[in-house]
């Protein structure tokens, strides 16, 4: 009863425009087509680890009622809602203030409301390793290391003292973190992947919430100020109130700039459970299932002679599609986009030209 969930969700995954939008962003979507949407399967992967009332979401006040629609089994109160963005160190410290107005001795897991796991059994074995480990080190700051299956440029890195194959098939240890490596260049991924002691940072964290109080008191003491202005407000009526008014005081950083890169207590897990964040169309891509030709089709759409090619179209809408490879064509809300797949990375900058 002591374990708990932080679910982050307040990000607008511009990204994957024009699927993904202010008003409808990605964590709501269905895009791989499995009947739920990102933020419902991120619940059911936590829900035999954590009971319900252990669970909260922190998002943009936006998104509340979206929360609430996907998953309906929370109580409005466990629906932490930011008034502005200030990244994932912020987020992480309003809601583990949240926490401490409840359970003091709480262990806490946290993730993004939007990636994908395939086998969701190791998933939850790798949680509760996580949590046991927990026990013997209270202190610990632990992320989940995905062992790497090629050179990506997209994710964080993660380098250990221990290579994986040292590691067998099957994740049984608890490793020491020497260094978190950003995104790299094709190259420099390339000898991470070569090395073998490198792991993709998946972004989930694992640690108790004394562990991770006494980290922001060390290394992001102005966040610390903000929030203990008002410590006695949490778990009130005041609460959002408090919130709404001082939120915006926070420095605009992530956990792992503000936290993990500085902590000598890091420690990761080394898992392999299917595990993307579906981050871009090209990982969409590469997990979505395709036709003959390689193309990904959703909606109601006639290909015509297209190869390596996503056609995503919202419902209402009818496509012909012909000739394109390597391409991406999506419709949603009155909005196209009609690109090459490799320059998927403009998007942003794209749509900032709308703007």
């Amino acid at each position: 009863m002591s374990n708990y969930c932080i679910i982050m969700a307040g990000g607008i995954g511009s990204r994957f425009w024009p699927l993904s939008k202010d008003n409808y962003p990605k964590q709501f979507l269905d895009i791989l087509g499995t009947g739920k949407s990102f933020i419902r399967s991120t619940y059911e992967r936590f829900s035999p680890v954590i009971p319900d009332e252990n669970f909260l979401v922190v998002t943009n006040a936006a998104y509340k009622h979206l929360v609430l629609e996907h998953l309906p089994m929370l109580k409005p109160e466990q629906v932490l809602c930011e008034p502005a963005r200030r990244n994932t160190a912020p987020c992480i410290a309003y809601a583990c203030y949240h926490i401490q107005s409840q359970c003091q001795d709480a262990n806490i897991v946290v993730t993004p409301a939007d990636h994908l796991v395939t086998n969701e059994k190791e998933f939850q074995r790798i949680i509760h390793l996580g949590f046991n480990f927990l026990k013997q080190q209270p202190q610990a700051l632990m992320t989940i290391g995905i062992k790497p299956s090629r050179p990506e440029t997209g994710y964080g890195y993660i380098q250990c003292g221990v290579r994986s194959e040292e590691l067998g098939m099957r994740s049984e240890k608890v490793v020491k973190v020497e260094m978190f490596k950003e995104k790299p260049d094709h190259e420099t991924a390339q000898k991470f992947l070569d090395s073998g002691n490198f792991f993709w940072n998946s972004g989930i964290f694992l640690w108790t919430l004394k562990g991770i109080m006494n980290a922001f008191k060390n290394y992001l003491p102005e966040i610390v100020k903000v929030f203990e202005k008002g410590v006695n407000n949490f778990g009130t009526s005041e609460e959002q109130d408090f919130i709404n008014d001082h939120f915006v005081d926070c420095p605009n950083i992530s956990i792992d700039y503000g936290i993990m890169e500085k902590s000598p207590d890091t420690y990761t897990i080394p898992a392999d459970f299917g595990w993307s964040d579906i981050g871009t169309w090209g990982s969409l891509f590469t997990h979505a299932k395709k036709d003959n030709n390689g193309n990904t089709i959703r909606g109601k759409v006639v290909s015509v002679d297209n190869k390596n090619t996503i056609v995503n179209v919202e419902e209402g809408i009818e496509a012909v599609v012909e000739g394109l490879e390597d391409y991406l064509v999506a419709y949603r809300d009155h909005s196209l986009l009609v690109c090459k797949l490799h320059d998927e990375q403009k998007i942003k900058i794209w749509i900032e030209g709308l703007k």
